[in-house]
């Protein structure tokens, strides 16, 4: 089911203040967790998941690329609709969301070359989600152990959410290829790394309504969170 038509019905390892970002219902394991800064300065707290690798447990919230070339903040819904090329957004385009929820990246920012993600990181293939979601219990319910605890930043039920990972999943929303933005406390997805095809690109997607763990592909345009995975 296409996301159009479901939603329709810093890079140095540091310590930071951060903390404000997270919430009494964050998880945050005490045993191998870290922290990445982006180019921008901004700090991600990190955690080494049951998959044996390291991932962001927040969302992405940078402005350049790795290469220090800015990426284009686009708000104006028909100008979001037509592009080709990288851009971002907060949520109905309100700087204060992006305190908890990070920037939504459309997928060309995604696939840029200069990089999103800080250096010795990299959004994650498709495939290396389905390691953290197979050792996490598999497609059925590992985003119950994913998905941020009650209802602050998930809508009720918010189904299965016990957050033992520790990845700290909030319900972002998303911005469709139509430049429309949607379902914030309901859902959240991320993008991975390779398209599908010409117009499409793969992602993952958590809801508050079941424990699943969702696999499909999107429109390019489409703007999604972020969460980036260390290099092996």
């Amino acid at each position: 089911m296409v996301f159009t038509a479901m939603l329709s019905c810093k890079n140095k390892e540091t310590n930071t203040k951060s903390e404000e970002k997270f919430t009494s219902n964050t998880v945050i394991p005490v045993y191998k967790s870290s922290s990445v800064k982006d180019i921008d300065g901004n700090v991600y707290r990190t955690l080494e998941m049951c998959d044996g690798r390291e991932w962001m447990i927040e969302n992405l919230n940078v402005s350049r690329y790795r290469n220090g070339d800015t990426i284009p903040q686009v708000q104006d819904q028909e100008e979001w609709a037509k592009l080709k090329t990288g851009a971002w957004c907060y949520y109905e385009n309100e700087n204060r969301v992006g305190l908890v929820h990070g920037k939504l990246y459309n997928w060309y920012a995604v696939n840029d070359p200069r990089g999103l993600a800080p250096e010795g990181w990299h959004v994650p293939k498709s495939e290396e989600w389905t390691p953290l979601v197979d050792c996490l219990g598999g497609d059925n319910v590992a985003a119950g152990k994913m998905k941020e605890i009650g209802s602050t930043n998930w809508a009720e039920p918010n189904v299965g959410a016990v957050n033992t990972s520790g990845f700290n999943a909030v319900a972002s929303g998303a911005r469709n290829s139509l430049g429309e933005f949607k379902a914030i406390t309901n859902l959240v997805f991320y993008w991975s790394e390779e398209e599908s095809n010409e117009h499409n690109a793969w992602y993952r997607h958590l809801s508050y309504s079941n424990s699943f763990v969702v696999k499909f592909y999107n429109d390019k345009r489409s703007g999604f969170s972020v969460r980036c995975v260390k290099d092996l």
